[in-house]
């Protein structure tokens, strides 16, 4: 089985764009928004995907993964319930690991979250001097949630 294991944080600086090394465009939509079974699409760049995600306990979940032909993702995409995500993710290094810094579009610009993704929920890493307060646990964060209640209107 496929585990996700990913802690999520908010920014407090602009610190992070001195580390970033390549950034990709997606766009994102959800055929299920049950908490208990997610199933995304996404296109990223020339890529596209298709995942299914199982319930969150703590900071881990169950996720499986595809790449699927874009042409595809892009008709899965019309199909999906409610608007789209759309974001910029950057890839930034900080001591041996890869955070992704996710730069929302949209209905959601001027949010900025930074996720990094670890082997096991206690593993301890270095936090970059740009990150600000942990929101793994807030639901107002997760993607899903973001494509029907948008940071435009909290």
């Amino acid at each position: 089985m496929g585990i996700e294991i990913e802690r999520k944080f908010l920014v407090a600086d602009d610190g992070w764009r001195r580390a970033a090394t390549r950034q990709t465009r997606f766009s994102q939509g959800y055929l299920s928004r049950d908490p208990a079974r997610t199933v995304r699409v996404r296109i990223a760049g020339a890529r596209a995907f298709l995942t299914i995600k199982g319930a969150t306990t703590g900071a881990t979940r169950a996720e499986f993964e595809y790449e699927v032909p874009v042409a595809d993702a892009q008709q899965l995409l019309a199909m999906c319930d409610g608007p789209l995500v759309e974001k910029v993710r950057h890839l930034c290094g900080h001591e041996g690991m890869t955070w992704e810094v996710d730069e929302f579009l949209g209905a959601n610009t001027g949010l900025v979250v930074a996720e990094i993704e670890l082997q096991s929920e206690d593993q301890s890493f270095e936090r970059p001097a740009w990150l600000g307060k942990e929101v793994t646990g807030d639901a107002r964060y997760v993607n899903a949630n973001l494509a029907v209640r948008p940071f435009s209107s909290w």
